[in-house]
């Protein structure tokens, strides 16, 4: 079966054959790349359903120490340090260490509805520091959830890398609140 996983690099595994046997069955994913009018510059929209309620979700991309596991982190290194000011107006920061730098990836919250929606800019360290924005929507599908991030103002010549990082970090939101769920499973 061919990966529909065109990197895997965002896993911190090397020769990996195919990365979907590590995906839940019960977990989708598509992805879209469109124009957004700015010249040289697109929309990112990558969708993926979870096994997991609204709450758990919206909690692990704000709550600090779960955050650090998948966000902007990798299988093999997690972020070196993470700030989080959930609210609108607050900011964040998240500090990965590869090979010895230090890579960050910070914004400030520009609206928030628990267990809803959040969105934030987000500074990418590419190699011409950007500002674009993003949109985290969630919904409510029975006793699953369906997430959605929208990326804007990404240009095109980082698009592609952009959609392959977004995809490794919601695997990574999955394979966190598959974990979390299992622990609580447990107990």
């Amino acid at each position: 079966m061919r990966s529909e996983w065109p990197s895997n690099e965002y896993l911190g595994i090397a020769q990996i054959e195919s990365a979907e046997r590590f995906v839940p069955a019960a977990t989708r994913r598509s992805i879209a790349l469109v124009g957004n009018g700015d010249a040289g510059c697109r929309t990112l929209r990558v969708t993926r359903s979870f096994d997991a309620r609204p709450r758990a979700i919206f909690e692990a991309w704000i709550d600090r120490s779960v955050a650090a596991r998948w966000l902007f982190a990798t299988a093999w290194r997690p972020l070196a340090h993470v700030e989080i000011d959930a609210r609108v107006g607050g900011r964040f920061r998240f500090v990965d260490r590869d090979q010895g730098e230090a890579v960050e990836y910070s914004g400030r919250y520009t609206d928030i509805v628990p267990d809803r929606r959040l969105a934030f800019t987000l500074a990418l360290p590419l190699p011409k520091r950007i500002s674009t924005h993003v949109t985290v929507a969630i919904a409510s599908i029975d006793t699953r959830s369906r997430l959605s991030v929208f990326q804007e103002h990404v240009p095109n010549a980082y698009a592609r890398y952009l959609r392959d990082r977004w995809t490794g970090i919601l695997y990574g939101l999955g394979a966190t609140l598959a974990m979390t769920m299992d622990a609580e499973r447990e107990r």
